[in-house]
């Protein structure tokens, strides 16, 4: 029995998904021998889930979206780190109710990469998502050391919206070491940089951007991909319309400026937490997250933990909190069956608050589905 579940936000991260789930097995089946690997995607818990499967917990002050200090961390094994960009750059480093989209900064994620070299990491995973800023990677790359200038030489303001003022940009500076480091960008989303299906129109309003924000948002990175164009050349211009530019505001463009290789967050985080030895010794898998709904099917973590084990040939079952597929789309996703939190509870208010011990009750009937 493999539980290799993500969070559910807002009420259990995936280790204690984990945990309530063994505790329900258990307690229909004592002596069932239960592993756990909690899964991310690439958005926030991926650090969480690196240091369950047994990375160390490194962390560090560091510019928070609004360039007060927060408390960031990243995740080190050997020479492999994991880094992910809402420790520093995310929405819950926003005080509640505050949003910042023309002004909110990445600077604090190039800190936390900085701080994985220092490290000794020759590999990075970068997991990107859940951010608060739209700044198209500017303040990472600023922290890494490129400069981004006005027509009077002076740094442009920290923000997406500080970037219609960009005159000059210059990489030149930027750590020697990222040339000799892998990156490896970990999103759950193909977005450009701008357009219709870009960074700000997309994902802006959920970061507070009314529609003018969005526009200018849009028209400022358009922009600043220009001038990067002048300064580094075509590659530039490709790179704005490369799946992953438009993650997690624009820092997908950043990353691969810095020459990261974009991958299915979940992939990726697969293989660094070691997915397949363990899935190779379980007969079933469970799997879930807070909500198994249309986004699941594309490239969130359930949905990835499914297509490895049915290439294994193993049986899969999902945990949820509520449950918007209907079974043959369970189905084709390669798992069998689904118990959300609100077929034992149907207050979804209880569900949130008391997910811990519903998730239990659901655990013990798929103990006695499949384990009896």
């Amino acid at each position: 029995m493999l539980i290799a579940a993500d969070k559910f936000k807002g009420s259990l991260t995936a280790v204690q998904v984990a945990e309530r789930v063994t505790a329900g097995l258990r307690r229909v089946v004592p002596g069932v021998e239960v592993a756990s690997l909690p899964v991310a995607d690439g958005g926030d818990g991926t650090v969480d889930a690196a240091v369950a499967a047994g990375f160390e917990r490194r962390e560090l002050l560091v510019a928070g979206p609004l360039g007060h200090d927060v408390t960031a961390a990243f995740a080190l094994r050997g020479d492999t780190a994991v880094v992910e960009m809402a420790e520093a750059s995310g929405l819950q480093r926003l005080p509640a109710g505050v949003f910042a989209p023309l002004t909110a900064s990445t600077y604090g994620s190039g800190e936390v990469l900085r701080a994985a070299l220092d490290a000794g990491a020759r590999t990075i995973v970068f997991g990107v998502g859940g951010s608060a800023t739209t700044d198209g990677g500017a303040g990472m790359l600023s922290a890494l050391g490129a400069r981004f200038l006005d027509a009077d030489g002076e740094p442009v303001p920290p923000g997406g919206g500080g970037l219609g003022e960009l005159a000059s940009a210059d990489l030149s500076g930027l750590d020697p070491r990222l040339a000799s480091v892998e990156l490896v960008l970990a999103s759950d989303v193909d977005n450009p940089l701008t357009g219709p299906k870009g960074a700000p129109a997309v994902y802006g309003p959920q970061k507070g951007a009314s529609p003018d924000d969005v526009e200018t948002l849009d028209s400022a990175l358009a922009h600043y991909a220009k001038v990067l164009e002048e300064a580094v050349g075509a590659q530039a211009a490709e790179y704005a319309a490369s799946p992953g530019a438009g993650a997690a505001g624009g820092i997908g463009y950043g990353a691969l400026l810095l020459g990261a290789r974009f991958r299915p967050g979940i992939e990726v985080m697969l293989d660094v937490l070691g997915f397949a030895p363990a899935l190779e010794r379980a007969e079933l898998v469970i799997t879930g997250e807070g909500s198994l709904d249309e986004q699941t099917l594309h490239g969130k973590a359930p949905a990835g933990v499914a297509a490895a084990a049915r290439a294994a040939d193993k049986e899969v079952v999902a945990v949820c909190g509520r449950l918007a597929l209907p079974p043959e789309a369970l189905g084709r996703a390669g798992i069998r069956r689904a118990y959300p939190l609100t077929d034992a509870e149907p207050d979804v208010a209880k569900c949130i608050s008391d997910a811990g011990p519903i998730l239990e009750r659901v655990a013990e009937q798929i103990a006695r589905d499949f384990l009896t």
